[in-house]
């Protein structure tokens, strides 16, 4: 079972908060041992287990990251620790920033801040409508790709985005 199952939701890149919520608190209720303490070992079991997804499921979905994420993998297409080479455009813009970043006495904060929001704004508007319209069996692969490109990118962006965030 899939965390979209568990859900009673179709496979989405992103999920809308308020509908999140109200069915996380509803299949709580339903799967939480304690309404099940009299049933048979076997449906006690099976709740907790459904729960414990559910939970899970919950955590994942509050993250659109962790959402996009979790797709990819559905999808055979991120693995853990994958080693993914980035495009070198992308990296040579991020090591200027890096540089900058070396010297914490001379690094102008809000600017790489503002640098780093621009960056971010400009790697997932390519992917937008990909990721707030993803319709499974429609969407494709190589569009599916591009998703995992910007999540990568993204990741890098937001490392670099807490090291920033460290030196004030």
């Amino acid at each position: 079972m899939t965390y979209f199952e568990i859900f009673g939701s179709p496979v989405r890149l992103k999920m809308t908060p308020a509908e999140l919520s109200v069915r996380f608190f509803a299949l709580s209720r339903e799967f939480h041992p304690d309404f099940h303490a009299q049933a048979d070992e076997v449906t006690r079991q099976e709740m907790l287990e459904k729960s414990a997804m559910l939970n899970k499921a919950w955590k994942t979905f509050q993250s659109p990251d962790e959402t996009i994420k979790y797709v990819l993998q559905l999808k055979g297409l991120l693995e853990e620790e994958e080693k993914y080479q980035l495009a070198p455009d992308f990296l040579m813009e991020v090591m200027e920033i890096n540089e900058a970043l070396m010297d914490p006495e001379e690094a102008d904060r809000e600017a790489l801040g503002k640098r780093i929001n621009s960056l971010q704004l400009e790697i997932y508007e390519p992917v937008q409508q990909v990721v707030e319209n993803y319709q499974e069996g429609i969407t494709t692969e190589k569009e599916l790709l591009q998703v995992k490109d910007y999540y990568y990118q993204k990741k890098y962006l937001d490392r670099i985005k807490q090291q920033l965030a460290g030196m004030a």
